[in-house]
């Protein structure tokens, strides 16, 4: 019998071209239809193995899930960049393997984000996502994050709302 074994730790330099693939994957599965494609593609061109390594070894907040030894997915931490919300963290990513959704994966690394973010004496959590990501609103809706703000992010010549979702 073998036994998967699922782990989220702090991402490593090692794990930069698993991030990598996990970004293109995930975004290309979330976005296309909603972002321009040439909008989409500059930035999943900006963002390869070097980009990331570099965001690792600059001490950005990157959880991995290693499920297996593989990454599955990731998400970015921090200090709530929206000035106006009064939480201090912010999930600023979350993303998995399109094959890797719909099977508890991002609640548990949901979960282990906000564990990180308290940890650091971080209260409450903010969390933006687009309108249009009808998965990411469920998901966060379902996880009971409140929706306290709108905003809009613009990709090319493309206006599109978000929403923001909170925890005290």
């Amino acid at each position: 019998m073998n036994t998967l074994t699922i782990d989220i730790r702090k991402a490593e330099p090692r794990d930069a071209d698993a991030i990598a693939d996990v970004h293109q994957a995930a975004w290309r599965g979330t976005y296309a239809g909603i972002i321009p494609h040439r909008a989409l593609n500059g930035m999943l061109g900006r963002r390869g193995p070097q980009w990331w390594a570099h965001a690792i070894r600059r001490a950005t907040s990157i959880l991995v899930v290693d499920m297996g030894g593989k990454v599955a997915g990731y998400a970015t931490i921090g200090r709530n960049r929206a000035r106006e919300l009064p939480q201090q963290g912010e999930i600023y990513e979350l993303y998995l393997r399109p094959e890797c959704q719909g099977i508890g994966l991002g609640t548990r690394l949901f979960a282990a984000a906000r564990t990180r973010l308290a940890a650091h004496n971080m209260k409450g959590l903010v969390v933006w996502a687009l309108e249009d990501n009808v998965g990411a609103l469920d998901f966060y809706a379902g996880a009971g994050g409140r929706d306290i703000a709108e905003g809009v992010e613009v990709f090319g010549q493309k206006a599109l709302r978000k929403i923001a979702f909170a925890w005290d």
